[in-house]
């Protein structure tokens, strides 16, 4: 299992794509508090669960706005929220992309 740092946990929370830290690690027996640390498949899916309701809210809100329900600044918010998750999605995937076809290169 591949455990990543807080640092990647806090900047994915930072940037609103789900509940990255969800999985921090609690107090030990002695009291001192260990790092957080989340697997690969779990961030991945925390990231595009994340994403998918991030999407959904703004997709909500457009078509509340498109009403009349809601005010402009409050659309406009949403969908830089619902793009900057894509866009983080999108570079994820393109990073996974890339690292596979440099295992796919590699000589046995």
């Amino acid at each position: 299992m591949i455990l990543l740092p807080s640092t990647a946990i806090s900047s994915l929370t930072s940037i609103g794509v789900g509940n990255a830290g969800a999985m921090a690690g609690g107090a030990t027996a002695a009291g001192v508090a260990k790092p957080p640390q989340v697997s690969f498949t779990q961030l991945f899916e925390n990231v595009a669960t994340g994403a998918i309701n991030t999407l959904k809210s703004a997709e909500a809100g457009a078509i509340s706005g498109v009403y009349g329900n809601a005010s402009p600044q409050t659309v406009v918010e949403q969908v830089m929220s619902a793009e900057r998750a894509l866009q983080t999605t999108i570079a994820l995937r393109d990073k996974a992309v890339g690292a596979y076809q440099d295992i796919t290169k590699m000589t046995i």
